[in-house]
């Protein structure tokens, strides 16, 4: 039921989110969009996703478009809407092939799950010794996913500089 709700509420803040003229409430919305989000991610039993979400999603994200909104109008110019058709065509196939590939996948929490039958036995019986780390999400994240976690920081972190060049660069043209 409560996974039912937190779904209620992420729908409910991205319609309202896309539907503000006010672009700072969008920004503060979509905040609250992703706090809700660590809450599922720490519901489903990734919290090292949820510290993510919650700190890239809610807290930088949200200082950047704030940051970003002082540089350019903070209000949406209101237009006439219009449906256009091949967005919501790609929107639609798209959604129905994530749909579709998700119809094969075991139970959530299934022990015949090929994580929990070959990934998860090998990190808890050899984790300690091939790491040195009594912490086993450490042991994962730093040792058998380093690269992908180094990806993972290089991807924010080059995207955070990127802002900042353009916020410094519009800055200079005004001047």
């Amino acid at each position: 039921m409560a996974d039912l709700i937190l779904l209620f509420f992420l729908l409910v803040c991205a319609v309202t989110a896309v539907a503000q003229r006010e672009l700072l409430n969008s920004a503060i919305i979509l905040s609250i969009y992703s706090l809700i989000m660590a809450v599922v991610w720490v519901r489903l039993g990734a919290v090292d996703v949820a510290i993510t979400e919650a700190s890239v999603g809610a807290g930088i994200s949200t200082v950047l478009f704030i940051a970003v909104l002082t540089r350019v109008k903070r209000r949406e110019e209101i237009t006439r809407f219009r449906v256009q058709v091949l967005p919501l065509i790609v929107v639609l196939a798209v959604g129905a092939a994530l749909i579709y590939g998700t119809l094969d996948m075991p139970d959530f929490g299934s022990a015949a799950a090929v994580s929990n039958t070959h990934v998860v036995p090998r990190y808890l019986e050899k984790g300690v010794e091939e790491t040195g780390t009594d912490n086993y999400v450490a042991a994962i994240l730093a040792s058998y996913r380093g690269y992908d976690t180094l990806g993972e920081t290089t991807v924010i972190f080059t995207a955070g500089l990127c802002v900042v060049l353009l916020i410094r660069s519009e800055k200079k043209r005004r001047l």
